[in-house]
């Protein structure tokens, strides 16, 4: 079953339920009222509603059907569960977003780099450092590391868009998997500068260290976005899988 179906169904129905199309705590319309709506089979709609039930979204109640229980957030929230860019959670909280891109080089990985980024030394790689803003506030600082091979043709005016946009719809890769690390780590003089902070109130923010795989198995992003730590908040649907 081609993911793209099952997942713009998904996508769709996420949307209009974080958008309150769908009241809280009501049945969702029928399979057989949604099957249509989509073009797609019974069991390409099971699968989107799976995932929707996995991210807490839903609930399926035997014999009556599919019951919304998404709660929204005041706080701009972020997701640990899935791949998400900031273009994509910025529509989910229904924020204006905007990217500025601070540096854009193109560089050879050193030992330092490799060090810090996994990247084997010798590979070719774009080095990208963007601000992302909320309304106007700046909130992320992100160092992002791609690999040229896998992001060919890759510019600034890209990357104050959607670089996964790119990936995804003109070079057409399939992103897999994301290893993430969440730590606290002092604030630096450029965290201060560009998330207008002031070391008097925080001394500390929040960073997520990202190592991305596209379906080749190919380790293509590396990472590094430091929060603000008033504003940052991760939120996921716990599963309990049982005895192993």
């Amino acid at each position: 079953m081609p993911k793209s179906k099952y997942d713009a169904i998904y996508k769709d129905l996420k949307l209009k339920i974080e958008a309150g199309d769908f009241p809280r705590g009501e049945l969702l319309p029928s399979e057989n009222s949604l099957i249509p709506v989509y073009g797609c089979s019974r069991n390409t709609l099971r699968r989107a509603i799976a995932r929707l039930v996995t991210d807490g979204y839903v609930q399926t109640i035997q014999g009556k059907g599919v019951r919304n229980i998404f709660i929204p957030v005041e706080q701009t929230s972020y997701t640990i569960g899935d791949i998400e860019t900031f273009k994509e959670s910025s529509l989910r909280n229904q924020k204006n977003g905007s990217t500025r891109v601070l540096r854009f080089v193109e560089l050879t990985a050193d030992e330092r780099v490799a060090g810090r980024t996994g990247f084997p030394v010798g590979s070719e790689l774009y080095y990208i450092q963007r601000v992302h803003s909320l309304d106007g506030k700046p909130l992320i600082l992100n160092h992002n590391y791609f690999l040229k091979s896998a992001a060919p043709g890759l510019t600034p005016e890209i990357a104050e868009q959607s670089i996964y946009e790119y990936l995804e719809n003109t070079l057409h890769m399939t992103i897999v998997n994301s290893k993430r690390v969440i730590t606290v780590e002092k604030i630096t003089e450029i965290d201060e500068k560009y998330l207008e902070l002031n070391v008097n109130d925080y001394n500390c923010l929040a960073v997520i260290t990202s190592h991305t795989y596209n379906s080749d198995g190919v380790m293509f992003e590396f990472t590094q976005s430091r929060h603000r730590p008033d504003y940052f908040r991760f939120q996921d649907n716990a599963l309990r899988r049982g005895n192993r």
